[in-house]
């Protein structure tokens, strides 16, 4: 089981690294209403991963950890949406934001199939990948690329967020890691 979790989060880990997409090869890097898609469909993957989570884990502390995925994306959702709504702008759907929910929906695949501790490892481990992939595009790629202030202004005001839910997460794979999970 391992070894497909670590394909399939190496895969999605590739999905998430914005820069090696083709699309993003070809042009100088996605606009605003791209990069509005690509934050509300991070944002909702890890919305449906942690309400999933916060249905089948026994753990009380993975279900802490989801249930504080659920609500912290939703609130960065709504600020995003709030904002796009007040610049007028309509998100895009690009190749990376499809690539997000293509990922997405593997990973509520695969989690729906495992029960117990390796439900909650896998869980946590896609985590940790997620939110290293999501903090590298937010760096590399989103945060230059982003040309309104206000939509910059709310990435770099999000991203000590995803710093901690990393943190968070990686807290609870070493202690998952301890109790054989």
């Amino acid at each position: 089981m391992k070894i497909i979790g670590a394909a399939l989060f190496g895969a999605l880990a590739s999905a998430l690294t914005l820069t090696s997409l083709p699309g993003w090869a070809q042009s100088a890097g996605p606009t605003d209403p791209q990069i509005a898609a690509i934050v509300v469909t991070a944002n909702q993957v890890d919305i449906d991963a942690g309400k999933l989570a916060e249905s089948t884990t026994k753990s009380k502390d993975v279900k802490a950890f989801a249930q504080l995925m659920v609500t912290d994306h939703s609130g960065v959702n709504k600020a995003a949406t709030d904002l796009v709504h007040k610049l007028g702008v309509t998100p895009e759907d690009n190749s990376t934001s499809q690539s997000l929910k293509q990922g997405g929906d593997a990973n509520l695949a695969n989690l729906k199939t495992l029960k117990g501790s390796q439900f909650d490892r896998a869980y946590i481990d896609h985590e940790v990948t997620y939110h290293e992939s999501v903090l590298d595009a937010l760096d590399k790629t989103l945060i230059p690329d982003a040309q309104n202030a206000e939509l910059k202004a709310l990435l770099v005001k999000v991203r000590p967020a995803f710093v901690a839910h990393l943190e968070h997460a990686k807290h609870l794979q070493a202690e998952l890691g301890k109790s054989g999970g």
